[in-house]
């Protein structure tokens, strides 16, 4: 049965909420295509007549680039009964039962695809990024619900409902007297990382340079510069690309952020280095919890006091071990039946993000999911690969359990090297390297936790969500 909307006062759509903001910058988003003004929505469309056809339907966004999606985003707020982003990656086989869930009954697309065809929607719109006049205003009679997918690394991914209120509800407004703002971010857009970043951009009347998956970390870093990004966003995993790349000091951000991912000290410090001007901040978000905290000390974990504190409308607890948050920011549930309630009976959502406390700081090892048994004790990979990445040589690490006859399975670790030794004639080094890993672990972790092998990789998979790719998980 379709869920009856209110009616929603039209000054609180995105849209008018972009207009509102409008500045003197004339805000454009820029992808490798050509660049596009925002607020030129309000007399022209990239649907066409097919906005009246839109209204009251629950609309998959299903473009290959991000550019359309962000344009139709603003165009059917208010218009659509629902949103849906797909973002790339997701398994043709789960792409059924969130169409499903989620109700769908129009999909719009960029291209004609056998695969989308076969989900059994009657209305599809085929769009591009181009502009073209609007035939007449549109009515925007209904409160859109925004609908995000998990990034489903261990199975199927869950369709997370959220509205634009609890979307938005970290985003604070900018200072006027601020210099102007460029946005940029690694995410795709239609994941919750991305999203934010989109509507940081649009409700503050910035510019927004959007990444493209086609493109060389070199390539978006030479758009970076040429727009003149300003703020940059990204997960650890992203950044640590970033400070590879030869051409990491192309770029100069003013402000730099992490989240979806620890960011461990090593990043950290990496990024405080090769950008010194920059502000750097680490978050913690999730795509059901909404923005939780930042932190802005350079410091890797977060202090204890934002436990059992209200911060910024958001409640912080720890329980068992795993981060609970209670915020406006939080999802409303997730869609389809015999799911799991999202809040629980007292507002709070557990993230299973596991933290422990030492000192005055807490510090995230891990999720709750991802635990290596080694014959009954529990390892956080995130926790070895901290230590680990530490290393002066290593670039990145991925730890991971291995099959053991005896304890069930044993630690083993997956690293990556700077450039300086990937040659030939360096095997001498490596295995000093290896070793000096080895003693910063036993220096650091428990017995159990120490990787008992260490392979030296030429790469470590990024998957589509900008994390490193957990198959044991």
């Amino acid at each position: 049965m379709k869920m009856q909307q209110n009616p929603l006062p039209h000054s609180l759509t995105l849209f008018d909420r972009l207009r509102a903001s409008a500045t003197s910058a004339d805000p454009r988003f820029w992808s490798p295509r050509p660049a596009v003004a925002p607020a030129a929505l309000a007399t022209n469309s990239i649907l066409g007549a097919h906005v009246q056809e839109l209204t009251g339907r629950s609309v998959l966004l299903a473009t290959d680039d991000q550019l359309p999606t962000a344009l139709a985003l603003l165009e059917l707020d208010g218009l659509a009964r629902r949103l849906i982003l797909c973002p790339p990656g997701v398994a043709p086989e789960h792409l059924p039962p969130i169409v499903a869930d989620a109700e769908v009954d129009a999909i719009v697309c960029d291209r004609a695809s056998a695969e989308l065809a076969r989900l059994g929607v009657d209305q599809h719109v085929i769009c591009t990024s181009g502009l073209r006049p609007r035939e007449r205003s549109a009515c925007r009679p209904h409160q859109t619900e925004w609908v995000l997918l998990t990034s489903g690394t261990t199975g199927a991914p869950k369709a997370v409902l959220h509205t634009l209120a609890s979307l938005t509800a970290a985003i604070r407004p900018r200072n006027g007297a601020e210099p102007p703002v460029v946005w940029a971010t690694f995410y795709d857009i239609r994941r919750y990382g991305g999203l934010q970043i989109f509507l940081r951009a649009v409700l503050g009347g910035a510019s927004l340079v959007l990444s493209d998956s086609r493109e060389s970390i070199g390539q978006f870093l030479a758009r970076l510069a040429a727009h003149g990004a300003t703020h940059i966003t990204g997960t650890p995993s992203h950044w640590r690309r970033v400070l590879w790349s030869p051409d990491a000091a192309s770029i100069a951000p003013r402000y730099a952020r992490m989240s979806g991912e620890v960011a461990d000290q090593a990043i950290i410090d990496g990024l405080r280095a090769v950008y010194p001007h920059a502000k750097i901040e680490h978050a913690f978000a999730s795509t059901e919890a909404g923005v939780g905290f930042e932190v802005d000390d350079e410091r890797e974990g977060f202090p204890a006091s934002f436990v059992g504190a209200h911060r910024n409308g958001v409640d912080i607890r720890i329980e068992a071990g795993s981060l609970h948050l209670r915020s406006p920011g939080n999802a409303i549930r997730y869609l389809g039946e015999d799911v799991a309630p999202i809040v629980g009976a007292d507002g709070f959502v557990d993230t299973g993000d596991v933290v422990v406390m030492r000192a005055a700081r807490c510090y995230f090892v891990g999720r709750v999911g991802g635990i290596i048994n080694v014959g009954g004790s529990k390892v956080h990979p995130e926790e070895v690969e901290a230590v680990i990445n530490r290393h002066r040589d290593v670039r990145m690490s991925l730890v991971r359990p291995k099959r053991n006859p005896i304890t069930g399975s044993v630690v083993v670790a997956d690293v990556v090297l700077a450039d300086a030794l990937a040659g030939e004639g360096v095997e001498a080094r490596k295995l000093e390297v290896k070793q000096e890993i080895l003693q910063l672990c036993r220096d650091s972790l428990t017995r159990y936790k120490v990787p008992v092998a260490i392979s030296f990789v030429p790469n470590l998979t990024i998957a589509e969500s900008g994390k490193l790719a957990r198959h044991h998980a």
